[in-house]
Order: structure tokens, then sequence, then C-alpha cells
């Protein structure tokens, strides 16, 4: 009877090792197979954007198109647009040259912004405006 008994619990305790060693290993292969929880990708121009936010989009726009703009003298512009025609076939020189020095009723920014702001700017607008 005692060796029956005996007989009984090891075949037990062999059954349950057996169920959670099986138990343990396909929750590990499924960690092992799962797919990591979607990151999202760094923005880029997260050091220019508030500087165009703050510099460029009162004329240019959110989105660079640019327009009509009324100036806090009274006086408009009409500002042309980021997204296409002259701004679209302007080198980046040109781009430079345009922020730093102003002109056409832009403001000079040679002493606001650094040399590598410019060019960060000139990124975005490359990548988020004209799609380059």
């Amino acid at each position: 009877m005692i060796e029956r008994q005996l007989i009984l619990v090891a075949a037990l305790l062999l059954t349950l090792t057996t169920a959670c060693q099986t138990n343990h290993n396909s929750a590990t292969s499924n960690a092992a197979n799962s797919r990591p929880a979607a990151t999202s990708s760094p923005d880029q121009f997260a050091a220019v954007r508030p500087i165009y936010e703050k510099q460029c989009q009162s004329c240019h726009g959110p989105t660079g198109a640019g327009g009509p703009v009324k100036l806090e003298d009274g006086s408009k512009l009409k500002v042309p647009s980021l997204r296409e025609g002259r701004a679209v076939r302007h080198g980046d020189d040109e781009f430079t040259k345009q922020i730093t020095k102003g002109g056409d009723g832009m403001p000079a920014f040679d002493q606001k912004l650094t040399t590598d702001q410019m060019n960060d700017l000139i990124k975005m607008i490359r990548k988020e405006f004209q799609a380059k």
C-alpha cells in the first residue's frame, strides 16, 4: 500500500514538474518571439522647431506656405512659400544668405541665429516643407 502511494506521489510530482517546465518554456518562447513595443522615432528637428516657431512661423506660417502677412507696424508683405517656387529651386547656400542677410522684407538673422541653427532650419524646410 505504501509502495503504491509512493509511486502515485512520484507520478504526481513528475506530472507537476513537467507541467511547470512546459508552462515556463512556452512563456519564455512567447516572450522571445514577441515583438518589442513600437517606439516612436525621435524628432530630428526638436532643437530647431522652436526657433522656426519663434523666428519664422509668424511670416511663413506653420506649414511654410507663406502668403500675405500684416506686420506689427501695419505694413503688409507677400511672404513667399517655402514649399514651392523659388524656395524649392534655391540651393542651401542661397537659403543661408537669405536668412543671414535678409532682404525683400525679410529681416537679417545673422545676429539672432548661429550657423548651425540656420543649417538645421534649412534641413527642416527641405524635409518637412519640400519633401526632399
